[in-house]
């Protein structure tokens, strides 16, 4: 069981990081900018979906292991629902409507959503090790 949580939260920690700190990035500097658009538009469910399948796994394997690491993976399951469902159509109709300044907000609310899962994962593995 121990080993299985690990290997959720490290697969977990690892899975964000690469895509928050390159796919996006490597997208529009590879690609011309409508197919990095879309590209990333029709990527970033399947990550969120991601997130949320692999901290709800954690989750139920740490519960058996360590109670703060199951809460902390179950948070990251809870909030990326919401973030999936609603932020990113919100960002999405923001950008559509070249509503820059909205885009802007709900973009950097994103990031950091992401970036504080990224952090809780880091903790969750240490509570884990």
């Amino acid at each position: 069981m121990q080993l299985l949580s690990i290997l959720l939260v490290a697969s977990l920690f690892g899975g964000m990081v690469l895509f928050a700190s390159s796919f996006g990035t490597l997208s529009f500097k590879l690609l011309d900018k409508a197919t990095a658009r879309t590209l990333i538009r029709n990527t970033f469910p399947y990550f969120y979906l991601y997130v949320i399948i692999n901290s709800a796994l954690a989750a139920v394997f740490c519960f058996f292991i360590n109670a703060i690491a199951c809460v902390l993976m179950a948070i990251v399951c809870a909030t990326t629902i919401p973030n999936r469902q609603v932020l990113m159509p919100a960002i999405n109709n923001a950008s559509d409507s070249g509503d820059k300044k909205t885009w802007g907000r709900l973009h950097g609310l994103s990031v950091l959503i992401t970036l504080v899962h990224i952090v809780l994962a880091g903790i969750t593995l240490n509570y884990l090790l």
